[in-house]
Protein backbone atom coordinates (compact mmCIF):
# COMPACT_ATOMS: atom_id res chain seq x y z
CA UNK A 1 0.00 0.00 0.00
CA UNK A 2 1.43 3.38 -1.06
CA UNK A 3 0.54 6.72 0.51
CA UNK A 4 0.95 10.15 -1.02
CA UNK A 5 0.84 13.58 0.57
CA UNK A 6 -2.94 13.87 0.36
CA UNK A 7 -3.45 10.41 1.84
CA UNK A 8 -1.37 11.39 4.86
CA UNK A 9 -3.16 14.69 5.37
CA UNK A 10 -6.54 13.00 5.15
CA UNK A 11 -5.77 10.12 7.50
CA UNK A 12 -3.53 11.66 10.16
CA UNK A 13 -5.06 13.61 13.08
CA UNK A 14 -4.79 17.37 12.68
CA UNK A 15 -3.83 19.81 15.41
CA UNK A 16 -3.86 23.49 16.26
CA UNK A 17 -0.94 25.63 17.36
CA UNK A 18 0.43 26.18 19.90
CA UNK A 19 0.65 22.43 20.50
CA UNK A 20 0.63 20.90 23.96
CA UNK A 21 0.28 17.32 25.18
CA UNK A 22 -3.32 16.22 24.60
CA UNK A 23 -4.35 14.52 27.82
CA UNK A 24 -7.54 13.17 26.25
CA UNK A 25 -5.50 10.73 24.13
CA UNK A 26 -2.91 8.94 26.19
CA UNK A 27 -1.01 5.85 25.12
CA UNK A 28 1.99 4.40 26.87
CA UNK A 29 3.96 1.55 28.33
CA UNK A 30 0.94 0.84 30.53
CA UNK A 31 -1.20 -0.21 27.53
CA UNK A 32 0.00 -3.82 27.83
CA UNK A 33 0.83 -3.56 31.55
CA UNK A 34 -2.02 -1.76 33.38
CA UNK A 35 -0.21 -1.83 36.71
CA UNK A 36 2.92 -0.16 35.27
CA UNK A 37 2.05 3.40 36.20
CA UNK A 38 4.27 6.30 35.14
CA UNK A 39 5.75 8.68 37.72
CA UNK A 40 3.43 11.36 39.09
CA UNK A 41 5.65 14.09 37.64
CA UNK A 42 6.20 13.86 33.88
CA UNK A 43 8.71 15.68 31.67
CA UNK A 44 7.33 17.13 28.45
CA UNK A 45 8.93 15.90 25.22
CA UNK A 46 8.25 15.74 21.50
CA UNK A 47 9.47 13.62 18.59
CA UNK A 48 9.30 13.69 14.82
CA UNK A 49 8.33 10.61 12.82
CA UNK A 50 10.06 11.48 9.53
CA UNK A 51 8.63 9.88 6.39
CA UNK A 52 11.17 10.21 3.59
CA UNK A 53 9.90 10.32 0.00
CA UNK A 54 11.80 7.69 -1.98
CA UNK A 55 11.22 6.32 -5.48
CA UNK A 56 9.96 3.02 -4.06
CA UNK A 57 7.64 4.70 -1.55
CA UNK A 58 7.88 6.25 1.89
CA UNK A 59 10.61 5.27 4.35
CA UNK A 60 10.67 5.95 8.11
CA UNK A 61 13.86 7.58 9.35
CA UNK A 62 15.05 6.27 12.72
CA UNK A 63 18.05 6.76 14.97
CA UNK A 64 20.08 4.43 17.16
CA UNK A 65 20.85 6.17 20.44
CA UNK A 66 24.36 5.99 21.83
CA UNK A 67 25.05 3.62 24.73
CA UNK A 68 26.04 6.25 27.30
CA UNK A 69 22.86 8.36 27.38
CA UNK A 70 20.96 8.67 30.64
CA UNK A 71 17.57 7.70 29.16
CA UNK A 72 16.80 4.93 26.65
CA UNK A 73 20.48 4.35 25.85
CA UNK A 74 21.21 2.05 22.92
CA UNK A 75 17.58 1.98 21.78
CA UNK A 76 16.08 2.78 18.40
CA UNK A 77 14.09 5.98 18.50
CA UNK A 78 12.72 8.90 16.53
CA UNK A 79 14.61 12.20 16.57
CA UNK A 80 13.31 14.36 19.40
CA UNK A 81 13.68 15.13 23.07
CA UNK A 82 12.62 17.32 25.95
CA UNK A 83 10.63 20.48 25.45
CA UNK A 84 12.68 23.48 26.57
CA UNK A 85 11.53 26.88 27.83
CA UNK A 86 12.60 28.59 24.62
CA UNK A 87 10.40 26.31 22.47
CA UNK A 88 7.15 27.85 21.25
CA UNK A 89 5.32 24.55 21.66
CA UNK A 90 5.75 20.80 21.28
CA UNK A 91 6.06 21.03 17.50
CA UNK A 92 8.82 23.62 17.78
CA UNK A 93 10.60 21.28 20.22
CA UNK A 94 10.35 18.31 17.84
CA UNK A 95 11.74 20.32 14.92
CA UNK A 96 14.53 21.86 17.01
CA UNK A 97 15.58 18.50 18.45
CA UNK A 98 15.52 16.90 15.00
CA UNK A 99 17.90 19.51 13.64
CA UNK A 100 20.16 19.27 16.67
CA UNK A 101 20.28 15.47 16.69
CA UNK A 102 20.59 14.60 13.01
CA UNK A 103 21.09 17.90 11.19
CA UNK A 104 17.79 17.77 9.28
CA UNK A 105 16.57 21.37 8.86
CA UNK A 106 12.91 22.16 9.44
CA UNK A 107 12.68 23.67 5.96
CA UNK A 108 12.90 20.12 4.57
CA UNK A 109 9.94 18.90 6.67
CA UNK A 110 6.21 19.23 5.94
CA UNK A 111 4.16 18.35 9.01
CA UNK A 112 1.27 16.06 8.04
CA UNK A 113 -0.32 15.57 11.45
CA UNK A 114 0.24 14.34 14.99
CA UNK A 115 -0.32 11.10 16.81
CA UNK A 116 -1.55 10.37 20.32
CA UNK A 117 0.45 11.51 23.31
CA UNK A 118 2.65 8.68 24.61
CA UNK A 119 3.69 8.32 28.27
CA UNK A 120 6.72 6.23 29.21
CA UNK A 121 7.44 4.49 32.49
CA UNK A 122 10.67 6.52 32.61
CA UNK A 123 8.64 9.70 33.07
CA UNK A 124 8.28 11.34 29.65
CA UNK A 125 5.06 12.62 28.12
CA UNK A 126 5.81 12.60 24.38
CA UNK A 127 3.91 14.38 21.60
CA UNK A 128 4.69 12.66 18.24
CA UNK A 129 4.42 14.50 14.90
CA UNK A 130 4.49 12.93 11.44
CA UNK A 131 6.51 14.87 8.89
CA UNK A 132 7.11 14.35 5.18
CA UNK A 133 10.78 14.86 4.30
CA UNK A 134 11.81 15.98 0.83
CA UNK A 135 15.14 14.73 -0.57
CA UNK A 136 17.83 15.60 -1.25
CA UNK A 137 19.22 16.31 2.20
CA UNK A 138 22.46 15.73 4.07
CA UNK A 139 22.36 14.53 7.66
CA UNK A 140 24.89 15.47 10.33
CA UNK A 141 24.14 13.27 13.37
CA UNK A 142 25.28 14.49 16.77
CA UNK A 143 27.87 11.86 17.76
CA UNK A 144 27.12 12.32 21.46
CA UNK A 145 23.46 11.29 21.07
CA UNK A 146 23.21 9.37 17.80
CA UNK A 147 25.20 6.26 16.96
CA UNK A 148 23.50 5.67 13.61
CA UNK A 149 20.70 6.93 11.36
CA UNK A 150 18.86 4.48 9.11
CA UNK A 151 15.60 4.06 7.21
CA UNK A 152 12.89 1.39 7.29
CA UNK A 153 10.29 1.13 4.50
CA UNK A 154 6.85 2.25 5.67
CA UNK A 155 5.50 -0.84 3.92
CA UNK A 156 7.40 -3.03 6.38
CA UNK A 157 5.76 -1.35 9.37
CA UNK A 158 2.33 -1.59 7.72
CA UNK A 159 2.76 -5.24 6.73
CA UNK A 160 0.73 -8.14 8.14
CA UNK A 161 1.60 -9.65 11.49
CA UNK A 162 3.07 -6.47 12.95
CA UNK A 163 3.84 -5.56 15.59
CA UNK A 164 4.73 -8.67 17.52
CA UNK A 165 4.03 -8.86 21.24
CA UNK A 166 6.97 -9.99 23.37
CA UNK A 167 7.56 -10.30 27.11
CA UNK A 168 10.42 -10.42 29.57
CA UNK A 169 10.88 -10.49 33.33
CA UNK A 170 11.44 -6.98 34.69
CA UNK A 171 11.81 -6.35 38.43
CA UNK A 172 10.46 -9.81 39.15
CA UNK A 173 7.33 -9.54 36.98
CA UNK A 174 6.48 -10.47 33.41
CA UNK A 175 6.13 -7.35 31.29
CA UNK A 176 4.75 -7.16 27.77
CA UNK A 177 5.82 -4.85 24.95
CA UNK A 178 5.44 -4.37 21.20
CA UNK A 179 8.28 -5.21 18.80
CA UNK A 180 8.97 -4.59 15.12
CA UNK A 181 11.93 -6.89 14.30
CA UNK A 182 13.70 -5.58 11.20
CA UNK A 183 16.63 -7.72 10.13
CA UNK A 184 19.10 -7.56 13.00
CA UNK A 185 17.40 -4.50 14.46
CA UNK A 186 14.93 -4.64 17.34
CA UNK A 187 12.46 -1.75 17.35
CA UNK A 188 10.55 -1.83 20.62
CA UNK A 189 9.33 0.27 23.56
CA UNK A 190 7.89 3.72 22.98
CA UNK A 191 9.07 3.74 19.36
CA UNK A 192 7.16 0.53 18.61
CA UNK A 193 4.11 1.90 20.43
CA UNK A 194 4.11 5.03 18.27
CA UNK A 195 4.59 2.96 15.11
CA UNK A 196 1.51 0.96 16.11
CA UNK A 197 -0.35 4.26 16.50
CA UNK A 198 0.83 5.24 13.00
CA UNK A 199 -0.51 1.95 11.59
CA UNK A 200 -3.88 2.59 13.17
CA UNK A 201 -3.97 6.22 12.00
CA UNK A 202 -3.32 5.02 8.45
CA UNK A 203 -6.17 2.55 8.91
CA UNK A 204 -4.10 -0.60 8.59
CA UNK A 205 -5.71 -3.57 10.37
Amino acid sequence: MRFDREDLRRRLPRFETPVTADRRKIRGDHDLNPDMLPPASLREAAVLIPLVEREDGLHILLTLRTDHLAAHAGQISFPGGRTEEEDEDALDAALRETEEEIGLPREKIDIMGRLDTYVTRTGFRIVPFVGLVRPPFTLEPDPFEVAEVFEVPLGFVLGPGKPERHSRIFQGRERFFYVFPYGERFIWGATAGMLLNLREALEVD
